[in-house]
């Protein structure tokens, strides 16, 4: 324990006692300046009167001990009592790379694809989050990174950039290639934003997802399908979670070739989910999905903390001013 601000309670010490001081002096004059009551001796001799004495003094006695408390507690309070420890935060080996299809088939439903990154990024804490985007080429927009503030600032340039209010430099890159919506380029290149492995790292503990949204309309020919870049991510043990914002071909007489379909297989045989883009269970379900992968926590780096332990002043303070304004209370009679 130690107080931040010691040096208020030397000054105290030297002021409260100069103002009592002072006040004393001039109580002292004004008692010099009063006239003498003849027979005074004679009222003051009286029983009721050295009563009613006694209790004047003993309140004022009160008054003083209760007022000498509250201002000692409120100095201490003032010099700010604090408390250094060293703690190690527990952080989570979760990476989660946002994997946004931005063809020109999702120009429609990419802005409220950013609004469902947004809310999962709100459900985290302490995991690392990364985007890419991709259409005919792969873009990333943001590396791993755990602020959060930096995550929500990207995410609504991005929605602002696919609601046509903001920069249309956003996407550049994603065309640099022949085709459109190449889905398993795009996942490919996703897990390469997982970092590698560094020797004597233990990476199996770090559990890594990809939240992927595509309506799966392919237009070209990828270098990586989508059922290889799935493959790739279940050796790499890493789940895919597939939003949709399609999802009509995906039913009871729904063939296993349909579009949704393969997407589903993917996302489902990485040990994912598959949801609808407007599914109530989307949001809760990744973030549940993406909750039981967690391996064990570890703990960052040493901090240094400084908490405030002002408790026990300010809580003399208030009962030594609660007895201070009953004190001064006086029924009227």
């Amino acid at each position: 324990m130690e107080l931040m601000f010691w040096w208020i309670l030397p000054a105290a010490a030297v002021t409260v006692p100069a103002l009592w001081l002072l006040g004393r002096r001039r109580h002292r004059a004004r008692t010099a300046r009063r006239r003498p009551v003849a027979h005074s001796d004679r009222l003051t001799a009286l029983p009721e009167y050295q009563a009613a004495l006694r209790k004047h003094r003993n309140r004022l006695r009160l008054l003083a001990a209760a007022g000498t408390v509250l201002m000692a507690a409120a100095v201490v309070a003032a010099a700010r009592p604090a408390e250094r420890s060293t703690v190690r935060p527990e952080q989570h080996k979760r990476d989660i790379i946002l994997c946004l299809d931005a063809s020109g088939s999702m120009n429609s439903a990419d802005a409220a694809v950013v609004d469902v990154f947004g809310r999962l990024a709100q459900e985290f804490d302490g995991e690392r989050i990364g985007l890419t985007v991709f259409d005919s080429s792969a873009v990333q927009v943001f590396p791993l990174t755990d602020d959060y503030a930096y995550v929500q600032d990207q995410l609504q340039q991005a929605k602002s950039a696919f609601d046509g209010a903001g920069s249309g430099s956003f996407l550049d890159g994603t065309w640099n290639g022949e085709g459109s919506s190449l889905i398993g380029d795009g996942l490919a290149s996703c897990l390469q934003g997982f970092p590698a492995a560094r020797e004597g790292e233990e990476t199996g503990r770090r559990a890594r997802s990809v939240i992927l949204a595509t309506d799966n309309f392919l237009s070209g020919t990828p270098l990586v399908t989508l059922a290889e870049a799935g493959a790739v991510a279940k050796d790499r043990d890493v789940r895919v979670f597939a939003l949709n914002p399609g999802d009509y071909d995906v039913g009871p007489d729904a063939g296993a070739e349909q579009p949704g379909a393969r997407l589903r297989s993917v996302a489902e045989g990485s040990g994912g989910a598959y949801y609808a883009l407007d599914s109530p269970d989307a949001v809760p379900g990744i973030v549940t999905g993406i909750e039981a992968t967690q391996a064990a926590a570890f703990r960052g780096a040493p901090r240094a903390v400084v908490s405030d332990r002002a408790e026990v002043p300010l809580a003399v303070a208030l009962l030594a001013g609660l007895v201070l304004a009953g004190a001064s209370w006086r029924p009227r009679r």
